[in-house]
């Protein structure tokens, strides 16, 4: 473990989606801190979230383990771009083409398709005890009004309350997704995702995520909630659903075990260093 006031660190990101990607042999002596300094986008370099990844190749396929340390400073316990990006550094420096990644939801098998990396995203679970929901809910949240619009909720690895609308562009997310992200209905808060169908039968997403406590430009456990609320939902009947962030284009995709997979394209954006060591300080609303 290196010990010194500067950390290395990589700028990815997945359809918008970026990260701040530490090695986790870097020592950071308050990782809550490092992240609420270093996400910030005017003061730090901006990311919606650090990857601490810790590398194991003695095994085969190799495995990294995975840390998301959000810009509030939370720990979230799965992020499928994030997933995703950390598949992609640990394929460039093992050279294999499939990476296990180890999540605090559970390891999940990742591989390079194309240019693109996919990840399998386990699958999404509605029961009340699993988003979780409230004491009072024993049966699934399917379209019960919340806040003036109507809510699904689910776990894709982190809670999700879907939303579907005529059009998200036409949603003021940064009004409506709060009081929903911190309903009494969600003991622990919930990512709030919007949803439009286009014609083609693709949907068009918009995501208040929870820990950045703002919108993001993609959200992949995002993407694979609104595919799979719109199968329950009866919005789609597709074992593969197209969605689109504003950051790209992602692909979700079912297979017959009811399992997710999530694929889209991931960036090197840029390296840099930062400082290890940071007062710790509350974000900013």
């Amino acid at each position: 473990m290196s010990v010194h006031d500067e950390v290395a660190f990589e700028k990815y990101h997945g359809t918008g989606n970026d990260f701040l990607v530490v090695d986790a042999n870097e020592y950071v002596p308050d990782r809550a801190a490092f992240a609420t300094r270093h996400c910030d986008r005017t003061d730090g370099v901006g990311a919606d979230g650090v990857l601490f990844l810790a590398l194991e190749d003695r095994f085969d396929p190799p495995r990294v383990v995975m840390t998301l340390v959000q810009p509030d400073g939370s720990t979230a316990a799965m992020c499928g771009n994030g997933a995703r990006v950390a598949a992609e550094w640990a394929m460039e420096r093992t050279g294999a083409s499939e990476v296990m990644i180890d999540t605090q939801a559970g390891t999940r098998y990742a591989r390079r398709e194309g240019d693109e990396v996919a990840i399998e995203m386990g699958e999404p679970r509605f029961e009340p005890e699993v988003v979780p929901l409230a004491d009072e809910y024993d049966e699934p949240m399917l379209g019960e009004a919340l806040e003036g619009y109507a809510v699904t909720a689910l776990n894709t690895g982190v809670p999700h309350a879907v939303v579907f609308v005529d059009d998200v562009d036409a949603v003021d997310v940064d009004a409506a997704a709060p009081p929903i992200r911190s309903h009494d209905a969600f003991p622990e808060g919930a990512n709030v995702t919007f949803a439009s169908r286009r014609e083609d039968g693709g949907f068009d997403q918009r995501t208040y995520e929870r820990g950045v406590e703002g919108e993001t430009a993609s959200c992949g456990t995002g993407a694979v909630a609104i595919a799979a609320a719109a199968r329950v939902r009866d919005r789609t009947t597709a074992d593969v659903v197209h969605v689109s962030p504003p950051g790209g284009d992602l692909l979700v995709s079912f297979p017959e075990d009811g399992a997710a997979t999530l694929t889209g394209p991931v960036a090197h954006e840029f390296d840099g260093e930062a400082a290890a060591t940071v007062d710790r300080v509350e974000p900013q609303p």
